[in-house]
């Protein structure tokens, strides 16, 4: 029996849409990590790009339990000697609204170039509207 290898000119690719307001990050990312690497598809190889494209809307309003708002730390290093920033959930969705859900769903998935490959198929909005209407997006429900 042969390995059967989808190419890409013959992968048939889809859009998603994804409303985050009022549902839990985690669940939103992990949702959104299985889409994007085509575990959705009896096709799947965890090793290629098989995945569909997702848009996430309303990231501004994407909601974390319990006391996650306040105690959540999102760090960065600037490279400089005491040059550690941290913020938490809620500075840090005030100064950039798209930026948690960024890198929760970055971590979900690989490290590496499929990983940073994968990332260019999201495209994650703060408000309702998104310039992607003519590729007609389906919605998927969290």
């Amino acid at each position: 029996m042969k390995t059967l290898f989808v190419k890409d000119y013959e992968q048939k690719r889809n859009w998603y849409v994804i409303d985050a307001a009022g549902k839990p990050m985690g669940r939103v990312c992990a949702k959104a990590a299985a889409v994007l690497r085509g575990k959705n598809k009896a096709s799947y190889t965890p090793n290629q790009e098989m995945g569909d494209y997702v848009i996430i809307i309303n990231a501004d309003k994407v909601a974390v339990t319990g006391n996650k708002a306040d105690d959540m730390l999102y760090r960065h290093y600037t490279g400089y000697v005491g040059g550690l920033k941290s913020f938490s959930f809620n500075k840090l969705i005030e100064r950039k609204p798209t930026e948690p859900l960024t890198r929760t769903l970055a971590g979900m998935l690989p490290n590496g170039r499929l990983g940073r490959k994968l990332m260019d198929n999201v495209k994650i909005y703060a408000g309702s509207e998104y310039p992607q209407k003519a590729q007609n997006p389906q919605p998927l429900e969290v």
